[in-house]
């Protein structure tokens, strides 16, 4: 009934834009209404931006070291918690690199949380008796019910944790031998409950794909933790390549798994109950980038599912607390920002219709005065946010600043995919946690090897309506060039871009996802 409803309005609009006769002023009134406060819900989140990079240039210059150093002599134990589900691919390197970490070994155990239900646990298994063989501290937690997925896993190891602080690292982590030494030095101050450090990337130069993720997540560490932390902003724990202390986990009431991203979940409630998360962005933890679109789409799922799901759990506490009113407005505008995918599905779906309205009804200069006031409010806010994370990333900068486009066209094609995880979280759809595929893979990784891998993510049905949107804008980007919009095109295009490209990978990676499924299997030696 909605969309029946929704195709007459636009013929109605349609028709009156072409032809131009009166009849429907209040339907073209409403349309135009709604447009608008889309387009001005999302230039707030824009302008969200512009403060976060404000905080970033207002704290860049404000260090925050470790209160002191510990001596030697008092370094405090420390439990690794390595949580993996069906790894086989990345297990060896990632026990290889924590078996390698440098630490007295009086203070240091290490727990492999292993909910596998494949040869991974096997390969754990072998790898773990040749490193306890050698002297290491090391323990094999292997559960069979996954109750609670990672969140469970942890909670699971912390019954029998030897020490104070548990560092954890995801599967397709590697952490290098001065981790530990470098990021402990925070907890000397006793108000300090967690620790993060920054993530690298192994296989950034892989592919398009690969760079505009480094850039999306380097925006993340570089600038929002950087500004968060030294503005005395909460930030949150990203779950991996980091320290918590034992005490600030249990006094926030422990991993929970009622959400599935369980570490933004805890930060939130630890930094509540006054508790401060350490970041260093000179500490740098490197991981392997999703390769494949339908993979790198179950993360963004995940990720913006999960947080929503934790705003509806922490917000109402976080704006009924005595926390000052800056920590309530950013802490409300970070929880809440993948809202903004649900109005970017109707969004799309009007911008022909508005088009046609910009060509045939709108004066001349009123259509320029709204694309300006667009692009500085929203679309600029990216471009300037990113510019400068390239600015502070990368030397040479000028030679990736194509990525930038790139980025924000990725984004936009990965509307279909993000609104659907924040619709399931608003309407309290529960779902498994998904864990992101990896194959081992490094920054002299090339081409495509990693197809014939089992390990996939799954494509689903929203492809074929981001191929829908595909052909949408191009009918879009076909209007503007003949009506000569040109100060409309660039933001169509970047919609026409976004689209094919996430439409395009997914289904042909996905295509490729059943013959890599009968291949063989590589097992590590």
């Amino acid at each position: 009934m909605f969309v029946h409803s929704f195709l007459a309005f636009n013929n109605s609009l349609i028709v009156e834009a072409f032809e131009r006769r009166p009849g429907h002023s209040l339907l073209v009134g409403g349309l135009i209404a709604l447009y608008g406060a889309i387009l001005v819900l999302l230039s707030v989140y824009g302008g969200h931006r512009y403060m976060l990079l404000f905080h970033y240039l207002r704290g860049r210059k404000r260090p925050m070291p470790p209160a002191r150093t510990y001596e030697a002599s008092e370094l405090p134990g420390i439990t690794v918690q390595l949580p993996l589900y069906n790894e086989m691919y990345v297990i060896d390197r990632l026990l290889s690199s924590v078996a390698e970490l440098e630490y007295p070994r009086d203070r240091f155990e290490i727990q492999v949380l292993d909910d596998s239900t494949d040869e991974t646990v096997d390969i754990v298994r072998r790898r773990v008796h040749e490193l306890k063989a050698s002297g290491l501290n090391i323990v094999h937690i292997h559960r069979t019910d996954r109750t609670g997925y990672k969140a469970g896993a942890l909670a699971n190891g912390l019954k029998s944790a030897s020490h104070d602080l548990i560092a954890i690292f995801d599967a397709d982590f590697r952490p290098e031998p001065n981790f530990l030494l470098q990021l402990v030095h925070y907890f000397t101050d006793p108000k300090v409950g967690a620790a993060q450090s920054r993530w690298g990337h192994l296989n950034e130069e892989q592919s398009t794909l690969t760079k505009v993720q480094a850039l999306m997540l380097n925006g993340h560490f570089l600038l929002e933790h950087t500004g968060r932390t030294r503005c005395g902003l909460f930030m949150n724990f990203n779950g991996t390549g980091g320290i918590w202390r034992r005490q600030a986990i249990e006094d926030a009431g422990g991993w929970q798994h009622d959400t599935i991203t369980e570490d933004l979940d805890l930060s939130y409630r630890a930094q509540m109950k006054g508790w401060r998360i350490a970041y260093d962005p000179g500490i740098v933890c490197p991981a392997e980038l999703p390769v494949e679109m339908n993979a790198y789409k179950s993360q963004q799922h995940r990720w913006a599912k999960g947080s929503i799901q934790t705003m509806f759990k922490v917000l109402p506490a976080l704006l009924k607390s005595t926390q000052p009113l800056g920590i309530k407005l950013e802490g409300f505008m970070h929880l809440t920002s993948n809202l903004a995918y649900l109005v970017m599905v109707p969004m799309c779906l009007l911008s022909l219709p508005m088009l046609i309205l910009r060509a045939r009804i709108v004066n001349g200069n009123v259509g320029v005065l709204v694309d300006i006031g667009i692009l500085l409010c929203a679309t600029a806010s990216m471009l300037v946010f990113y510019t400068v994370t390239q600015m502070v990333g990368y030397q040479q900068w000028w030679k990736r600043w194509g990525l930038v486009p790139m980025l924000m066209a990725l984004g936009v094609g990965m509307t279909v995919n993000q609104a659907k995880a924040v619709f399931e979280a608003v309407i309290g759809n529960q779902s498994a946690f998904v864990r992101t595929p990896k194959f081992n893979l490094d920054q002299g990784s090339k081409g495509n090897a990693w197809a014939a891998m089992r390990y996939r993510g799954v494509r689903g049905w929203a492809p074929w309506v981001e191929l829908f949107f595909a052909l949408y804008f191009t009918i879009s980007a076909g209007y503007c060039i003949s009506h000569s919009l040109w100060m409309t095109l660039p933001f169509v295009m970047i919609f026409f871009t976004g689209f094919w490209y996430v439409c395009i990978l997914s289904l042909f990676q996905g295509r490729r996802a059943s013959a890599g499924a009968r291949a063989p299997v590589t097992v590590p030696a």
